[in-house]
């Protein structure tokens, strides 16, 4: 359900919400803490806002991951998820904001908290012996000074901790903040009472350290993960802000905002292109690789389509508005990544789980811990650290960024090289595939004719064939035409200009050149002539399925000509990647069998489908399934919908500008079969670095707590809740530094 947050405006999926409120009965949703704050302060002020509340039922339970999403707000990558992604200026600049002040929020109450601790390591017996200071600093009210310092620290630098406690036993879904906030309010209470006449020991000094290498490890990682959303902000900031709007003969600079279909812009030499739509004037080169991935400048004239957000080359030229705003397609390309990124991930549940039982893990582990070691006769002081520490290693803090900051990576990387993710878990499917069916026409062959063959039956050269040939069809706009006349051209054949050309209606064309009668015509033109060349390399080729014509001089055939829809030149390496991975490559076509046969046989595919009505290839991939093969089919989105549902993993291919597919799982921008390949690999290197964390994250645990509990203790070695919280922090730091290593 899509809500919008109250305060900022922000659009935003009610069960990816950061926290919620309720206020006269009604639920509000918010997309970071900080805006729930200014509700909290505030609440008639927004409780009017469109969209902001709905009544209670309208939205039964919140995603099982909410925990995690207010996690974001303290530095997890649920944040990743809404940076640079708000719909319109307002909302990403707004949102932006909020990232920047909770940033330096937590720089100022580290640095603050930091100050405030020197004094209480001072003021600290343990720590005095240690340094060898004077005991002048023992004097009698030091551990009042003691206790108001440390008090400032906790209440101050432990304040996001303990907020987010609250967040998560509201929710009922205890979690990280949980523990750190048990770990520094029973060393707070323990100490206080102490100073307050209980007998023990104060450790005022591992309480403020402890707060300090918190901070400092959620400082730190909310910039990694602010850093990997950097993709999407670039992709969100390559809009222009203005455009020149062509008005009665004038030009105008005029936001973006309020251009509307059917306008006319103009787009100077070097600018981006500010809207989707037509050149109606002019020709020049734009540069779409933010956009599409495709390095080379795309040449663009009358009738072209272009990309808002591309950069215009090296003229002027006039633009037809043909959508706008969300309709464009960066806003759609913003839109996929969004959900892409908010999308449930199987392996996510699986680090959800992870978190869940390391909580257990903590709480009982910490109980035990204080037991054990009061049963074995240590002072109660000792049992409490153990158990302190216990509880602030166990922390699931690494495993709450394993997954989600990959996630974000990930779907960054695929939008910058133009692989759009709609559906995450196909996604992660598709690092398991055994089988990819690629439809024939558009995918692996261009869709248009082209010339594969020429045959001469005389002495003539074959270049001599095609000139011919190509003079008589440069003035037909038949596809035999179109495609012959190409190839000529392909072959720098100059083509002479022919006279008295007319077609043969469903037989050909006819002309003259310098007085000579020429003809270009299907074989059954020639059969009623009482022609037959009989040549058994036409034979062949026809028996290939490739459409043949023969050239006429004078009555007399001198030669053939062989077309088909052309092989597309990546097709052969994107086959050979793929059956390099230990994927079997097949096709299905309506074509013919001689022509499926012919295209699989150039490819050396293992299998293929020919004759293949568009209804009947959903039926196709289920054989195909049948086989245990995990299965992708890859289309051009549009007649192969059933089929593309039907697959493990659905991807349209050349989607060019229109990327709302509604049946692909993956949207591939560029016409070219090659990103199959990149597409798998990228998803494989997202498993295995989403494998690596998980890995760190709680093997570190594992380590980590019977460390902390005093298991090696006999033989004198002590982990401090100060040396546990900063190997906490560092297992973070590891674990947002390897996803950020991560490489398609």
């Amino acid at each position: 359900m899509a809500v919008k947050d109250p305060v900022c405006g922000m659009e935003l999926e009610a069960a990816s919400a950061a926290e919620t409120r309720e206020f006269r009965g009604k639920t509000y949703y918010f997309c970071s803490s900080s805006c729930a704050d200014k509700f909290d302060k505030e609440p008639e002020k927004y409780a009017g806002a469109p969209g902001g509340g709905h009544e209670h039922g309208e939205h039964a339970g919140h995603s099982g991951h909410e925990h995690h999403e207010y996690k974001a707000h303290e530095g997890h990558a649920g944040h990743a998820k809404h940076e640079g992604m708000g719909h319109g200026e307002h909302g990403h600049h707004d949102h932006h904001a909020h990232h920047a002040q909770m940033v330096a929020d937590f720089r100022r109450r580290f640095w603050v908290s930091l100050g405030l601790t020197v004094p209480i390591l001072l003021l600290s017996p343990l720590i005095q012996k240690f340094l060898g200071l004077p005991k002048a600093l023992a004097f009698p009210g030091a551990p009042y000074l003691q206790l108001v310092l440390a008090s400032a620290v906790y209440f101050y630098g432990g304040w996001p901790f303990l907020k987010g406690m609250w967040d998560e036993l509201r929710k009922k879904q205890p979690g990280m903040m949980t523990l750190i906030a048990l770990a520094i309010s029973v060393a707070y209470v323990y100490s206080a009472a102490v100073v307050l006449g209980l007998a023990g020991q104060v450790f005022f000094w591992e309480l403020a350290t402890l707060i300090d290498v918190m901070l400092l490890g959620h400082w730190i990682e909310m910039r990694s993960v602010l850093g990997a959303s950097k993709a999407l902000e670039e992709l969100a900031r390559l809009m222009p802000s203005t455009a020149h709007l062509l008005k009665d003969g004038t030009v105008e600079d005029v936001p973006i905002e309020v251009l509307k279909p059917g306008d006319r812009v103009l787009v100077k030499p070097g600018e981006k292109i500010p809207v989707d739509g037509i050149v109606i004037e002019g020709r020049t080169t734009v540069n779409e690789s933010m956009l599409t991935g495709e390095s080379r400048p795309v040449e663009k004239g009358e009738g072209d389509e272009v990309i808002g957000g591309a950069v215009n080359g090296e003229s002027a030229i006039t633009v037809e508005v043909k959508r706008t705003g969300d309709e464009t397609y960066l806003a759609q390309v913003i839109d996929l990544v969004r959900k892409a990124q908010e999308a449930r991930s199987k392996t996510q549940d699986l680090a959800n789980r992870a978190a869940l039982w390391l909580t257990i893990i903590a709480l009982g582990g910490g109980v035990a811990t204080l037991l054990g070691w009061l049963g074995a006769g240590k002072d109660f002081n000792f049992a409490l650290t153990r158990m302190v520490t216990v509880m602030v290693i166990a922390c699931p803090h690494a495993l709450g960024l394993a997954i989600p900051l990959v996630v974000s990576v990930s779907t960054a990387i695929a939008a910058r090289r133009g692989f759009l993710i709609r559906d995450r878990t196909a996604f992660e499917r598709a690092r398991g595939l055994q089988a990819v069916v690629f439809d024939k026409t558009g995918t692996l062959t261009l869709g248009q004719f082209g010339v594969t063959d020429v045959v001469a039956f005389s002495e003539l050269p074959e270049e001599e064939v095609l000139r011919l040939a190509a003079a008589v069809e440069s003035r037909s706009e038949h596809p035999i035409a179109a495609g012959i006349v190409a190839a000529a051209k392909e072959r720098k054949i100059e083509i002479p200009e022919p006279q008295d050309v007319k077609a043969i209606p469903g037989r050909g064309v006819e002309g003259k050149l310098d007085g000579e009668p020429i003809m270009v015509v299907s074989p059954s033109y020639l059969a009623e002539q009482g022609h037959d060349p009989d040549d058994p390399r036409v034979a062949e080729l026809a028996s290939q399925g490739k459409t043949v014509v023969y050239l006429l001089v004078d009555g007399k055939p001198i030669g053939a000509i062989a077309l088909a829809d052309m092989i597309r030149p990546e097709s052969r390496e994107a086959v050979e990647k793929l059956k390099g991975m230990g994927i079997k490559v097949m096709m299905l076509t309506g074509d013919a069998e001689e022509v499926a046969k012919w295209v699989a046989g150039e490819l050396g595919l293992d299998h293929y489908f020919a004759q293949v009505l568009p209804h009947e290839k959903a039926e196709v991939i289920k054989k195909v399934k049948a086989q245990g093969l995990t299965v992708a089919m890859v289309g051009d989105g549009v007649n192969d919908a059933p089929a593309l549902v039907e697959a493990d993993v659905g991807i349209a291919i050349g989607a060019g500008t229109d990327v709302a597919i509604e049946s692909a799982d993956i949207v591939l921008v560029r016409n070219d079969p090659r990103d199959i390949a990149a597409v798998i690999s990228l998803a494989r290197a997202t498993y295995g670095k989403m494998v690596q964390n998980l890995g760190w994250a709680t093997g570190y645990n594992s380590f980590a707590i019977p460390m902390a509990a005093g298991a090696l203790y006999p033989v004198g070695v002590l982990l401090s809740p100060a040396l546990g919280a900063a190997l906490m922090a560092l297992s973070t730091v590891i674990v947002a530094i390897n996803a950020r290593l991560l490489k398609g």
